[in-house]
């Protein structure tokens, strides 16, 4: 957790467990080798105790020659603004002052006192609530830079260690407020459950957590092996087949696997998730069921600004860029766009930022390039081409009539045979002469006006990246 060099700030809310903490730090700070300070986050909450509390542990740095990092927020100020949870609120707050003193060079670590009880009542509260593998693994005893050495310690072993140093500490008497649900855990629960039915149950459940957190981390390596082999990532997406989502490891002669399924899932929503919002089990068996569902141009819609497509056999994951219609139905913004074309010149460079590329016409000599043009079906004849031409956005109603077929088609129906899907084909390109669809993306140039014997001058469209 700690070593030679590192510059450990001691969390010391003034309480009893970090008390003890920081005396432990300062009997093993030789031996460690490490530079000590004192770090306290007044939140605010219990008014003229909070400062006391404040006022105990700067006193307590003093009497050791501790730098001291104080913190302070009104946090139910902050938990009204943002319509949240007090205790999840001051947490964010205090953790929030940690990663900030850590960015700042202050310290390099900072030790928390999460104890054995603690841990027990944090499994028991997961699973009152609901939860899986990840939930049971409870409290981490390292988590980036806050690292917690006592989570194997019992609460009762470290008042028994300050009381033999003769120091005292202060108490928070929210802590016996038994409203509150970790309150009620750890004053009636735990106690019930130490003296009718397992005397070690604290124990137990801290090796339970420690179990899920091992089981949990291999898990969670085969996933992202898996996510790096089986998904395809793109700016602003990542695609990953249905089949594939379904049986993560069916390259390994191995069947469905759920619990591989649903760590992919929130894996990749984790990658592409640009704001707040909490995946739930719910969620996740909702994106399953897509999978299975075979039903392509479906999507659905997750916290934190998600948005999953089935398109075709695969399932899109990405950023949202829907808006809500009057009637509260989603719909997909529109990219439309459209470009006057002058092909007096040998050629004609068209950039469209709706679709992030760019589209080059270049006009050929015919007769002298045709060999090296493998397909007669992607050259227009110049000669035929009539003004108006226009490079835009399809729009319902638009039909063509490819080279090779009988009869010309919507272009709405030659999309769908070609599985494009409804988010795919918005602002689909197509270049209109004279009103007449002649070449639209992906498919061979209208009949009407493709290159043949009789060709001159033929023109090829090249698309490429922005």
């Amino acid at each position: 957790m700690v070593g030679p060099g590192d510059r450990v700030g001691v969390g010391v809310s003034g309480g009893a467990d970090s008390t003890a903490l920081l005396l432990l730090f300062l009997e093993l700070r030789e031996k460690l080798g490490s530079v000590l300070s004192v770090v306290h986050f007044n939140h605010k909450l219990r008014g003229k105790s909070s400062d006391a509390d404040e006022k105990f542990v700067a006193k307590l740095a003093a009497k050791y020659g501790l730098t001291f990092h104080v913190g302070r927020a009104d946090v139910a100020a902050k938990a009204r603004r943002e319509k949240a949870n007090l205790e999840d609120a001051a947490r964010r707050a205090r953790y929030t002052f940690f990663a900030q003193l850590v960015v700042e060079g202050q310290v390099t670590r900072v030790a928390v006192a999460h104890t054995a009880d603690d841990q027990a009542e944090t499994v028991l509260a997961h699973i009152l609530r609901g939860t899986g593998l990840a939930g049971l693994g409870a409290i981490h005893p390292v988590a980036g830079h806050i690292v917690r050495p006592l989570l194997d310690v019992r609460r009762a072993e470290l008042r028994a260690y300050l009381r033999s140093r003769k120091q005292v500490w202060r108490e928070d008497v929210t802590n016996r407020d038994v409203t509150r649900t970790r309150a009620r855990i750890r004053k009636k629960l735990l106690p019930l459950l130490e003296k009718e039915f397992q005397p070690a149950v604290v124990e137990h459940l801290t090796t339970l957590a420690e179990l899920a957190r091992e089981d949990e981390a291999f898990l969670r390596a085969i996933a992202q092996e898996r996510f790096d082999v089986l998904t395809q990532m793109h700016d602003d997406s990542i695609r990953i087949e249905a089949g594939d989502l379904l049986q993560p490891c069916k390259q390994m002669n191995l069947g469905p696997s759920e619990a591989l399924s649903t760590r992919l899932v929130r894996q990749i929503v984790g990658k592409v998730k640009p704001g707040k919002g909490q995946l739930t089990a719910q969620h996740v068996d909702a994106i399953l069921a897509l999978a299975s569902s075979g039903q392509s141009g479906k999507s659905l819609p997750l916290p934190g600004g998600i948005e999953v497509r089935r398109e075709s056999n695969a399932l899109v994951f990405l950023a949202s860029a829907s808006s809500t219609s009057n009637n509260g139905e989603e719909k997909t913004l529109a990219r439309e766009f459209s470009h006057d074309l002058d092909l007096a010149r040998a050629g004609t460079t068209v950039r469209v930022p709706q679709l992030g590329c760019v589209f080059r016409l270049r006009a050929i000599d015919w007769p002298v390039k045709r060999g090296e043009t493998i397909q007669r079906e992607a050259v227009l004849d110049r000669d035929r081409l009539l003004l108006p031409l226009v490079l835009r956005n399809w729009r319902p109603g638009d039909a063509l009539h490819p080279l090779g077929r009988h009869h010309a088609h919507k272009l709405k129906r030659l999309l769908n045979e070609k599985r494009v899907s409804r988010w795919e084909r918005n602002g689909w390109p197509v270049l209109t002469s004279g009103g007449i669809v002649a070449w639209a993306r992906g498919f061979p140039v209208a009949a009407e006006f493709a290159a043949d014997e009789r060709t001159q001058a033929g023109i090829v469209i090249a698309e490429e990246s922005l």
